[in-house]
């Protein structure tokens, strides 16, 4: 496994930071090394909200990433800001439910995935970061559904435990979407 600098940004309320938290949990349930750095607008929800995850073989130095292998951009803004600065041969991942124009690059790839429509057809709007999280853990192979499964049980616990299978099949239908791309 290479190593993941990974932004996945969007407004405030969009499960960005439980995205994050997700892909860093499970890696370390797949013994790779991993971090978790949060950072919120001014508003939190509504306002801006990004995380950085970096996942490695080896032991991480530092959360701090200047140039991402991978994008994941819920809304316009975040895919504007960070976009540009995801590295040559770099994957993008746009939610174009809410995306409707392009970013000038021809040296990445773009993913765009209708994670919006996807969790209304699942039953419910807010399971929208789990359809793009499925579909980034089938593209980049990061880390195993099952990681993610019993990673989703860590943070899903109490009164949300009785959305876990809600979410597992988000999750699923996400990387279902990208298969069939």
């Amino acid at each position: 496994m290479a190593y993941h600098g990974i932004v996945i940004a969007g407004f405030g309320g969009q499960g960005v930071m439980l995205m994050g938290q997700i892909i860093a949990e499970a890696a370390v349930i797949e013994g790779k090394h991993s971090t978790w750095l949060p950072s919120y607008g001014p508003e939190m929800r509504g306002g801006t909200a990004n995380c950085t995850v970096v996942v490695d073989e080896r032991p991480v130095a530092s959360p701090v990433i200047d140039s991402p292998t991978e994008v994941i951009a819920m809304n316009y803004p975040s895919m504007v800001k960070f976009g540009g600065r995801l590295q040559s041969g770099g994957i993008l991942f746009v939610n174009s439910s809410v995306v409707d124009r392009d970013i000038e690059r021809d040296d990445i790839e773009i993913i765009k995935v209708p994670v919006n429509e996807i969790a209304e057809e699942v039953g419910n709007p807010r399971v929208s970061n789990m359809v793009m999280l499925g579909a980034f853990v089938e593209v980049t192979g990061i880390v195993g559904t099952e990681a993610v499964k019993e990673a989703l049980k860590h943070k899903l616990t109490g009164s949300k435990s009785a959305l876990l299978e809600l979410n597992f099949e988000a999750v699923r239908r996400g990387a279902e979407f990208v298969r069939r791309r």
